[in-house]
């Protein structure tokens, strides 16, 4: 669940802290009036779409139990409840929440008091939370149908696994009901565009428990998928003169210790395997392999810039709890590439990166999407002790996100340990945001690996290395792409680009002629002839959203023509079969992209 990122002081953040405490207090009124036992409270933030609060309850709460409380929260909206607050010196507010046997928030307190933070508290009724707020002045200022409990989670208490498990209620609440009626159908749709769902559907992958959690098998259908994403980035990347390279899947752990993922990143790293006394770890980043290719081939800064560029098979050990279909996987293909800069480079070379991102994105039409500057902060566990350093990285990053007029938002303490980042956050047609790819300037590395050259004036340097994968891992992208297209890829990527569909078994000799003709050019065809109807066959290929469906019969057969049917429209053409390969051809290699449907438009 992503943090709340509403403005404190906005109207839509005190509609939803407000709300939780009116969930809360009627969460307590229907265990109470049951005379079921008592309730305990957790916290009750607000959230992106509305809030929830953690109980620890008498029993189990069923789904149907929320329309019951739902009315006592609209009873308790109509009593025009004021929230007013009050603040506690420390030991009263112990004794207070002692009192009330609120143990989970006294084990709040105790951390707010050694951080010296103010103890407040809010009343509105009978109704009493230790809070920071704010909230509305009274409840019935909150709009009264742009809100709705939505649905029932189990939540460890504090996120630990080692802790109780709590009844989490989750409530959606916007300002007006039109808001929740559209966040209410962009979910409907993105449950129907769920890549976990397409995939399946269209079988582009699986994911067995035999092999893993988080090792997902592509499909043949989404193995051609792959390629075709793969086959894009190595043509772009030569024209921007990438050279690639391949690199081993392990390595030994002294590497890693050079490189600094040993320890920064070792919880995300798989256990290490002990070979000949030596420890070997299954690689989670392609960067130190390609330093040290970097370090055999530069000398001087006549060597610069050096582009390295791979496609990397990586490995790391999330946690099984976040592991979500291809979004969130633990082995992942990654469109990855570092660049080898001399300071004079660096400003230049990453306007190219940047102009690299745009090309792709637009070639997928994705223009809902807006850029994060990730920086440090003053940790030094977390981050390389060289502030020096990083304000200049960071002030590099900023200047060229400036020249190239591109809005962005500076996150501080999410940088890499190594250096900063340009993260592009991308919208999809339902409205999630989603990290697509992420651009890294890092000045740790070459003086970590020794990468020395002679720069101009004949001085010994290091260069920056940029670090960039803006199609990020196929894993990832291709989710993105499932649920943005909804399946429906364009021509060139579609796993079947035309399906050749007779319509009666006559003409099963011409439709896989057809087949084996178009397969010769290199286009991923096929020809139906199976025993299903004419029309089930023509409902097949539409469910299974392929671009171009080829209809053939006798006029078809005489002619050397094709009808061609385009995935989402309603009109056929016929044409002749060469015009058609024609056409295909020029479809594929220029790669067009018709626009994605935005199915709340529709």
């Amino acid at each position: 669940m992503r943090k709340q990122t509403v403005d404190k002081n906005s109207q839509l953040y005190k509609y939803r802290h407000s709300l939780a405490h009116v969930m809360a207090q009627a969460v307590i009124s229907y265990f109470k009036d049951a005379k079921l036992g008592d309730v305990r409270l957790g916290i009750g933030p607000p959230i992106d779409t509305g809030f929830y609060y953690d109980f620890v309850l008498p029993r189990a709460l069923e789904a149907e139990e929320l329309k019951e409380i739902e009315q006592r929260m609209k009873k308790i909206i109509k009593e025009k409840q004021v929230f007013e607050r009050f603040v506690l010196p420390p030991q009263e507010a112990v004794k207070f929440l002692e009192e009330r046997g609120e143990n989970y928030k006294l084990e709040l307190v105790q951390e707010f008091i050694e951080q010296g933070e103010e103890i407040s508290f809010y009343t509105n009724g009978p109704f009493t939370d230790m809070c920071e707020g704010p909230h509305v002045e009274k409840t019935n200022d909150i709009p009264f149908k742009a809100f709705k409990l939505d649905s029932i989670a189990g939540a460890y208490w504090r996120g630990d696994e080692k802790n109780i498990m709590m009844t989490r209620i989750y409530g959606l609440a916007f300002e007006t009901p039109e808001e929740l009626a559209l966040f209410e159908r962009r979910r409907k749709l993105a449950l129907e565009r769920d890549h976990r769902k397409l995939g399946r559907e269209l079988e582009l992958f699986t994911i067995s428990e035999e092999v893993g959690k988080g090792l997902p098998l592509w499909l043949p259908k989404g193995t051609a998928i792959r390629d075709s994403l793969e086959a894009l980035a190595r043509e772009t990347e030569f024209k921007y003169g990438y050279d690639r390279v391949a690199t081993p899947h392990i390595t030994q752990s002294k590497l890693y210790h050079m490189s600094g993922h040993l320890p920064y990143y070792k919880e995300s790293m798989y256990p290490p395997m002990v070979l000949d006394d030596e420890e070997y770890y299954l690689k989670p980043m392609n960067c130190p392999h390609h330093h040290m290719i970097c370090k055999s081939l530069i000398r001087s800064y006549r060597d610069l810039p050096l582009r390295l560029a791979e496609y990397g098979q990586v490995y790391r050990f999330e946690r099984s709890g976040e592991l979500a279909g291809l979004l969130r996987v633990r082995g992942m293909y990654m469109n990855d590439a570092h660049l080898y800069c001399d300071e004079s480079h660096v400003r230049e070379e990453l306007k190219k990166v940047m102009e690299m991102h745009k090309y792709y994105y637009d070639l997928f039409g994705l223009s809902n999407y807006w850029v994060r500057l990730s920086v440090h902060d003053q940790n030094k566990d977390k981050f390389v002790d060289n502030f020096d350093e990083w304000d200049k990285s960071v002030n590099m990053l900023r200047e060229v996100l400036t020249e190239l007029a591109i809005d962005f938002e500076e996150i501080p303490g999410e940088a890499a340990f190594y250096g900063p980042k340009i993260d592009f956050q991308v919208s999809n047609v339902v409205g999630r945001e989603e990290t697509a790819s992420t651009n890294q300037l890092d000045f740790t590395s070459g003086p970590r690996f020794q990468l020395e050259y002679a720069g101009a004036d004949g001085q010994t340097r290091y260069p920056y290395i940029i670090h960039r994968a803006p199609l990020g891992t196929h894993e990832r992208f291709i989710s993105f792409l499932i649920e943005h297209y909804g399946g429906a890829f364009p021509t060139w990527m579609a796993p079947i680009q035309a399906r050749v569909i007779p319509v009666a078994p006559e003409f099963f000799e011409y439709a896989d002629k057809i087949r084996m003709r178009l397969r010769e050019e290199g286009i991923r065809a096929e020809s139906d002839l199976s025993s299903d109807s004419f029309s089930k066959k023509i409902r097949n290929g539409t469910i299974q959203k392929i671009p171009n469906l080829l209809i053939v019969g006798g006029n078809e057969r005489d002619k050397e023509e094709v009808t061609q049917r385009r995935y989402g429209q309603k009109e056929q053409e016929t044409q002749g079969l060469e015009a058609f390969v024609a056409w295909i051809k020029d479809e594929i290699r220029l790669r067009r992209n018709s626009r994605p449907v935005n199915p709340l438009e529709a």
